[in-house]
């Protein structure tokens, strides 16, 4: 697997300010430069103190808490399963076991002088440490994770032969190198000083960058102890033994395992649990793991307050119980994430009731019939409000379980309050139109939703209504596409127009006039509607927009007011529809007239024309005009078109020439074709 840490851990700004940062740098520096004060000045400054008693007392305390440390650092690791923290585990830990053989060795304790041992037990100690220090610094992916981990108890058996052999080697005196007395000037370990210090610096470096994308105490506290080992090898190549250079490195562990020490023990306190002390320390893919399971037990603890709610239990949550016990928390800390889980289930209430708001308004804005807007609002708000009850006023009442309400009950409109629910009222045009019962008390803003849900309710009423008024009323006045293009946009109803290329349909009823004067007005509007009845639907599936009739004419446009693909070939469709279902008709009412239609196409000025008192939507031009006479010249039951329409159409139209024609109020002559069929 690929490395986790820093190609998939996002990236957080740094916490540490930049004065503190400045700080930190400073006192990570104080050390190299006493350093090389001391050595600058031997004379003067790299004085010599030697004190067995308090050397030994200093390097058992510190190994000590270096223990304890690396303890609870290896239980974290074991707890979380997370090879990092195993890793930083045995830096701790080796130190500590060598820096306790470095303060049993000093003289005077168990061997009576110094020994080779005494002089490079802790720079040995702090060259092997190096190595899972620079280990745990590096972005390790779930392959080299599991491991590190599969061989977790191996390192450690690994680590107390090695502590064990090297104590048996250099306290017996007498018997190994080790136990025997330096030689002249002091031991040290050569290059290794060198590796390890690299390895230290190195592992401050990658450990830093992960503090970066993750800012917290306790990395840079392990940053820091990371730097200052790194400057403990340094010291530590420094001789002669109990001069000052020699005690600085004593007081740097001291330091690189205190401030780790200290930031744990701060974490504690402010937690008041050792349950997460060192999580910051572990894997990117650890702490997705570990808030992945913070989210699902927030969830489960989520869902089981809200089941609380909706059955109307009061006792307590065992769930946040079980949850505390399962992630070792405190009371104050099961406390907090109580209060969080009730927090978030009054969130995600309050997020589905808005998300219901906006679903019931979307649904008043489609033009849903009445009784479908309220069934589809209905069910959506309950998933959101729970028993939420509508009843619709019928004779000035509405009903609402086993009581009705009037208008009387809303003298201000402002709501009706029963036990634990609100009634609003529901008004179409200021007047009552229905009630509105919702639950209330499960969050504050109950109250609040529930007045904007009757509001909502109340309008998407009122537009279906209004629909529905429309729909019986206006659309039967014009063409849909015409109705649908104002409601959408009223400013299109303003005088005048555009130019467009259209195509013209003109269509009436040859020998009209005759049937009118022998027949009864009755039978005359009979065979009107009777026509258009079978007319205009071939129309307006063919995308037409019926813009007018005059008697026994009408007149369509196509491309007009909506944009049509290929409409001079769907006036030709339409015009042949409807000479077929008109035939029909005639065949089986001797004596009906028959409808002779005219199409053209060209350009033509489209849009509402009149007066602002009265208006209706047209088109005028030439191409309007010849649509007009073809129609009068053409036989019944036939379709004339003008060149231009058959040039649009296309190949495969059967047509009939006509030849030149000349038409009243044209100077020049116009091509026509009787339109024979389509393919």
């Amino acid at each position: 697997m690929a490395p986790d840490d820093h190609s998939r851990e996002p990236y957080l700004p740094p916490a540490t300010h930049p004065i503190r940062g400045v700080v930190w740098a400073v006192h990570l520096a104080l050390p190299p430069a006493g350093l090389w004060l001391l050595l600058a000045y031997p004379e003067r400054l790299n004085v010599q103190w030697h004190h067995s008693p308090s050397h030994f007392a200093l390097v058992v305390g510190v190994a000590a808490v270096n223990v304890a440390l690396g303890a609870m650092i290896g239980r974290a690791a074991a707890r979380r399963k997370d090879a990092r923290l195993l890793l930083v585990s045995l830096v701790f830990l080796t130190n500590a076991g060598f820096f306790l053989l470095h303060g049993l060795a000093t003289p005077g304790v168990i061997l009576g002088q110094g020994s080779y041992g005494f002089d490079v037990g802790q720079p040995v100690g702090l060259a092997v440490a190096a190595v899972p220090a620079f280990a745990s610094s590096l972005p390790l992916g779930e392959r080299a994770a599991a491991a590190v981990l599969a061989r977790g108890d191996l390192l450690r058996a690994a680590l107390v032969l090695l502590l064990v052999a090297w104590g048996a080697a250099s306290l017996a005196e007498g018997l190994t190198p080790l136990s025997a007395p330096p030689p002249p000037g002091g031991a040290t370990i050569g290059a290794a000083t060198w590796v390890g210090a690299a390895l230290y610096a190195l592992s401050a470096a990658l450990m830093f960058r992960v503090h970066r994308r993750r800012p917290a105490a306790m990395l840079v506290s392990l940053v820091t102890a990371y730097a200052l080992l790194g400057e403990a090898v340094i010291a530590a190549y420094f001789r002669p033994n109990w001069a000052l250079t020699w005690w600085e490195w004593h007081v740097l562990l001291t330091l690189a395992f205190g401030f780790v020490a200290y930031s744990a023990y701060i974490q504690f306190r402010r937690e008041g649990s050792a349950q997460g002390l060192f999580d910051s320390v572990a894997l990117a893919a650890t702490i997705r793991r570990l808030q992945a399971q913070y989210d699902e037990a927030l969830e489960e603890l989520v869902g089981h307050l809200r089941r609380m709610r909706e059955s109307g239990s009061a006792s307590g949550p065992p769930v946040a119980v079980r949850l505390a016990g399962k992630f070792r928390l405190n009371e104050g800390q099961a406390a907090v994430l109580e209060q969080a889980g009730h927090a978030l289930a009054a969130e995600r209430e309050l997020s589905e009731r808005l998300a219901a708001l906006v679903d019931v308004g979307r649904q008043g804005r489609i033009g849903l019939p009445e009784e479908a807007l309220l069934a589809g609002a209905l069910e959506r708000v309950r998933q959101a409000y729970g028993d939420v009850r509508l009843g619709l006023v019928s004779h000035g009442r509405a009903t609402l379980g086993d009581r009705e309400y009037t208008a009387g009950d809303f003298p201000t409109a402002d709501p009706v309050r029963r036990a634990e629910t609100v009634v609003h009222p529901l008004t179409v045009k200021g007047v009552l139109a229905g009630v509105l019962s919702v639950p209330v008390g499960t969050t504050g803003q109950d109250e609040a939703l529930a007045a904007t849900l009757a509001g909502q309710l109340s309008i998407s009423l009122e537009n279906a209504r209004l629909y529905r008024e429309l729909e019986t009323l206006f659309r039967q006045y014009m063409s849909p596409d015409v109705a649908a293009s104002l409601l959408a946009d009223p400013g299109q109803a303003a005088l005048g127009g555009s130019l467009v290329e259209l195509t013209a349909l003109f269509a009436d009823l040859k020998g009209f006039t005759t049937f009118s004067e022998r027949v009864a007005p009755g039978e005359i509007v009979e065979m009107l509607n009777r026509y258009h009845s079978a007319a205009v639907p071939r129309i307006l599936e063919h995308g037409g927009t019926i813009v007018q009739f005059v008697g026994d004419a009408l007149l369509a446009l196509f491309n007009a007011p909506a944009e049509q693909e290929m409409h001079a070939k769907q006036a030709a469709r339409a015009a042949l529809a409807m000479q077929a279902a008109a035939e029909e008709i005639a065949a089986g009412n001797p004596g009906y007239p028959r409808f002779r239609v005219g199409i053209n196409t060209g350009p033509a000025l489209v849009g509402n024309i009149g007066s602002p008192e009265l208006r209706g939507f047209n088109a005028m031009g030439d191409a309007v005009n010849v649509a007009a006479r073809l129609q009068a010249l053409a036989e019944p039951g036939t379709v004339v078109i003008g060149a231009t329409t058959l040039e649009r159409i296309g190949s495969g139209a059967r047509v009939t020439p006509l030849g030149d024609l000349s038409l009243k109020g044209k100077e020049r002559t116009v091509e026509a074709y009787v339109l024979d069929a389509l393919p």
